[in-house]
């Protein structure tokens, strides 16, 4: 939920132009002001010091034979078993993306003073709860309901990430230190060549917060004592965008042209929309900035390389691959017909019989094509082969993501030309403060 609000408020900060020429910036807004409400709610959003954070609502087991939410297909409105809630009492990964969610939303909402105030200062409880040093054990660990689906890898990219939306957001200087302390990346690996860490999701934001932090650079270029920091997050950020050209082989491609960003694994989708966001978006960062391109080693790459490495995978999802299929639900004429959701799957007008946990199985289990059309919902995609199998009950290929969803949107709205192109070069710094003295007034005229 909150890597989809983070990735969300982004993709307006950057493209407001382009959501309402195509008539979604209100929508796209409604959509983000539901999520942060949400998670406004999970913690003591009024206090300046917060103790836990409410961080799960349900469980589940593999080959659970009780009342769960795996063993359960019901509609959500017809949900009548006991879903726990699971209380968070560490967790600088989880309230270090929450800070990141609400601090980017309060830029989306700075016409409504009173709302982006509320954001901005859960957004700080959040992260000082995130920086407690006695609060510093990943929410998942030891705890099998959310490892099992949600199993955090580490924290120190989440402080990057997370405190530079906190710098966006309020101009607090002290954030952007914390994300240019040498020991935030050097204990987030920031600088090492590890292929997996270059990787954008919402375990990962090492990438997004490289690029997030190298805005700063291009566009307000701080120097001192920030420079050499942010200059290492440039370059990372240019090696990243290397190895996601096919020719460095840095990651494996399927013969259908899909970058294999999770090693074959399954649910590939969401991996690669994320990383078209930010090849695009980088893209228009050099636009804007007049850069023509950048350097992978000896070769010299223009922007459009990327531009066009982003639109190949965006049109490898929505239809250009082996099996001529959609994995966007609703676009085209082939697209997935038995998506893993419990409310596309139960009719509307199911009788009360099938609402039950076990009464749904029927429409789990059926060969028969959802009677919803989730309009609009990425599934989780193919294989390594480029195989697909459309069964309701192989979540692998048939499960849409909120995360996953939320990448698609950015990417999409990054590459389309409607609007007009380029980015919003000033809003995401509408809090930042002059980072250098003014020029004084010239002195008044001399007199006798």
């Amino acid at each position: 939920m909150a890597f989809s609000m983070t990735l969300l408020s982004w993709s307006v900060i950057e493209y407001p132009h382009k959501y309402k020429y195509s008539g979604e910036y209100d929508h796209v807004r409604d959509l983000i002001k539901w999520g942060t409400d949400y998670l406004l709610l999970t913690f003591n959003s009024s206090a300046t010091t917060i103790d836990n954070i409410h961080s799960q609502v349900g469980t589940a087991r593999n080959a659970s034979n009780s009342p769960d939410d795996h063993y359960c297909w019901t509609r959500p409105e017809d949900m009548d078993y006991p879903r726990p809630v699971q209380t968070s009492v560490s967790g600088p990964d989880l309230a270090g993306e929450m800070a990141a969610a609400l601090a980017s939303a309060s830029i989306v909402f700075r016409d409504v003073p009173a709302y982006s105030k509320r954001l901005v200062n859960g957004a700080a409880a959040l992260f000082k709860f995130a920086r407690d040093g006695g609060k510093r054990t990943m929410y998942s660990k030891g705890n099998l309901e959310i490892a099992q689906f949600y199993n955090s890898t580490g924290y120190y990219d989440e402080y990057m990430w997370g405190a530079a939306w906190m710098y966006y957001a309020t101009g607090n200087a002290s954030y952007l230190a914390l994300a240019t302390n040498p020991g935030v990346p050097r204990n987030a690996k920031a600088f090492l060549e590890v292929t997996d860490l270059k990787v954008f999701s919402w375990d990962n934001k090492l990438p997004g917060a490289e690029l997030l932090l190298t805005r700063l650079r291009v566009f307000l270029n701080p120097g001192y004592p920030y420079e050499e920091m942010l200059m290492g997050y440039h370059n990372m950020t240019g090696i990243n965008m290397c190895s996601y050209l096919h020719r460095f082989n840095v990651f494996n491609w399927t013969q259908g042209g899909m970058i294999q960003l999770n090693h074959g694994r399954p649910q590939p989708l969401q991996y690669v929309a994320n990383t078209a966001f930010l090849a695009s978006l980088f893209a228009d960062y050099m636009d804007a900035t007049n850069v023509p391109g950048w350097s992978c080693g000896s070769t010299f790459f223009s922007a459009d390389v990327l531009r066009s490495f982003a639109s190949s995978q965006l049109d490898y999802i929505l239809g250009d691959n082996p099996k001529k299929m959609s994995y966007v639900v609703g676009y085209g004429k082939n697209y997935p017909k038995h998506i893993h959701h419990r409310g596309a799957s139960i009719p509307r007008n199911a009788d009360k019989n099938t609402r039950t946990c076990k009464g749904g199985w029927k429409w789990r289990d059926t060969s028969a094509p959802n009677p919803n059309t989730i309009t609009g919902a990425m599934v989780g995609g193919p294989d390594r082969l480029d195989g697909f199998s459309d069964v309701r009950t192989n979540y692998n290929y048939t499960e849409p993501t909120m995360a996953g969803n939320a990448g698609l949107v950015a990417a999409l709205v990054s590459l389309t030309g409607s609007g007009g192109g380029g980015i919003d070069r000033n809003t995401i710094f509408s809090a930042v403060p002059p980072l250098y003295p003014g020029t004084p007034p010239p002195p008044p005229p001399w007199r006798p």
